[in-house]
């Protein structure tokens, strides 16, 4: 089989302001990214948005870097299926801004807060699809597109007003059913069902019925639903629970704060969105939790830690003062970590650990481990 490639370009988020800013680009030339992955993130002066991979593929023919000025139509780059494959001339796009002539004379006038990729134009236009009935707020990919065109009925939900006391939970499991009495604490939100890709509709958690798979969030954020609670905990595999994060805000979702009404976080402390913190938990002064991060029952932050995103400390965890836990990184139960020690970004630390010393990336502490031995 020949190899092949997909097209990766700049997206419109809106037809008065033609030109992005990279705000962030997390990829590079050569590297292997799977369908769902971030590649970039874009800032216009009204809005910020995510460019999310929608095939497998390495990147090749990267044409931007970090705090580029990128104008829509233009080549971001090629997901391709080897490693090898290399653009003809004539599919570089070399001058971005005679590109973007193009792509803005065959650019029809979008509904008013339509957020969508130009391949996902391309296939909307192809199919005939009524674009005024897209919904508005999530960034519409190809994908999402290729869902409305198989099941067109979905088109008939009618935007409704967004229900602030509403959530999802996305997540049937262990830490699901956690993070429905967490919720259920605060006395705030109204669980309006369960996500879950491997549970059947038929089938509820603690009384909360499942909604169905990812499939159905183009149809929840039609009606209102516009705040999720990501229950992937990801235990021994973080990249399931960041993808979820990715597809909840692919799809306009937000994922608020959660904070039980037993843990204590001081209030000089700092709490990104996402993040939820449980039982008898303790975080400290001028403490950092980053995106999405998790703090179990019982666990202790202590005062100046830094966890970043994504991070998991578990039950009983203990931090002494001025830890930095690195993203994605796991704290398993009863672990104690001492003084000033930092760990990089994706590192395991198993259940009963001490860790004296510094840990690298990708590190792994072995369960009642020393560190170092």
């Amino acid at each position: 089989m020949e190899p092949s490639a997909t097209l990766v370009s700049i997206p419109l988020l809106n037809p008065n302001e033609p030109e992005a800013r990279i705000v962030s680009l997390v990829i590079q030339e050569g590297q292997f990214v799977e369908q769902g992955e971030l590649l970039c993130t874009l800032e216009t002066t009204k809005s910020t948005a995510e460019v999310i991979a929608e095939v497998d593929g390495f990147i090749i023919s990267l044409q931007f870097s970090e705090a580029d000025i990128a104008q829509a139509g233009a080549q971001l780059c090629f997901l391709a299926s080897s490693e090898d494959w290399r653009p003809e001339e004539t599919q570089i796009q070399g001058d971005p801004g005679r590109e973007m002539d193009n792509a803005l004379q065959d650019q029809p006038e979008l509904p008013a807060g339509l957020r969508i990729s130009q391949p996902a134009l391309k296939l909307a236009q192809l199919n005939q699809l009524d674009l005024t009935k897209l919904p508005v707020g999530p960034i519409i990919t190809e994908n999402m597109v290729r869902e409305l065109v198989t099941q067109p009925n979905r088109l008939d939900v009618h935007e409704s007003e967004f229900d602030p006391n509403a959530l999802i939970v996305y997540g049937g499991g262990g830490h699901g059913k956690s993070v429905i009495d967490l919720i259920r604490s605060l006395r705030t939100y109204r669980i309006h069902g369960i996500i879950d890709d491997g549970m059947s509709r038929d089938q509820s958690v603690m009384g909360v019925p499942v909604l169905g798979g990812s499939e159905i969030l183009l149809e929840l954020h039609a009606q209102g639903i516009r705040q999720a609670i990501n229950a992937v905990g990801g235990i021994g595999d973080i990249t399931n629970r960041i993808k979820v994060f990715q597809l909840l805000a692919e799809h306009g979702f937000v994922c608020p704060i959660v904070i039980h009404p037993s843990a204590v976080v001081e209030p000089s402390s700092k709490v990104s969105p996402g993040v939820q913190v449980f039982p008898h938990a303790y975080v400290g002064s001028d403490a950092h939790l980053g995106f999405g991060a998790i703090i179990n029952t019982g666990a202790v932050v202590s005062h100046d830690c830094y966890v970043d995103d994504f991070a998991n400390i578990s039950p009983g965890a203990l931090l002494a003062g001025g830890v930095n836990i690195g993203k994605g990184s796991l704290v398993g139960m009863g672990v104690t970590v001492n003084l000033g020690v930092t760990t990089g970004d994706n590192t395991r630390i198993g259940n009963s650990a001490t860790v004296k010393e510094d840990v690298p990336e990708n590190g792994i502490v072995r369960a009642g481990m020393i560190w170092p031995e």
